[in-house]
């Protein structure tokens, strides 16, 4: 019953900005941890940014200063503004979410559990 579905991704050049949205329905737990996977062709899903209920966020070394995670609960959404893009971060993000009880949030997404959205495509070209 839990839902996410993606949004903003796009083609950009080398340089250039894209904000991501995911919209939530469904997730009624306080307790929660989220984040943004993507995932390039041919290569492993990998974390790139995450963030918990209250707002502690931890990124990837390779978009630490570039890429920013945020929510809004009122709107029922997440966000990753990325900034600063390059060819390397082409590839479909992911939004996902997983309980945090017990602080296994994170480890329950970095196994491939939780709930997922479907993707959106991010294209940068230099």
């Amino acid at each position: 019953q839990v839902h996410l579905v993606e949004s903003g991704g796009g083609s950009v050049q080398s340089g250039g900005s894209l904000r991501l949205v995911c919209v939530i329905s469904g997730y009624e737990f306080s307790n929660y941890y989220m984040a943004w996977f993507r995932q390039a062709p041919g290569k492993e899903r990998e974390a790139v940014a995450a963030i918990a209920t209250d707002g502690d966020t931890v990124y990837a070394d390779s978009v630490k200063g570039r890429f920013a995670i945020s929510q809004d609960h009122a709107k029922m959404s997440l966000y990753l503004q990325m900034n600063s893009l390059k060819p390397e971060d082409t590839g479909s993000y992911y939004c996902a979410a997983a309980f945090n009880s017990g602080g296994r949030g994170l480890r329950t997404l970095l196994a491939g559990e939780g709930y997922w959205g479907q993707g959106t495509q991010v294209t940068v070209s230099s």
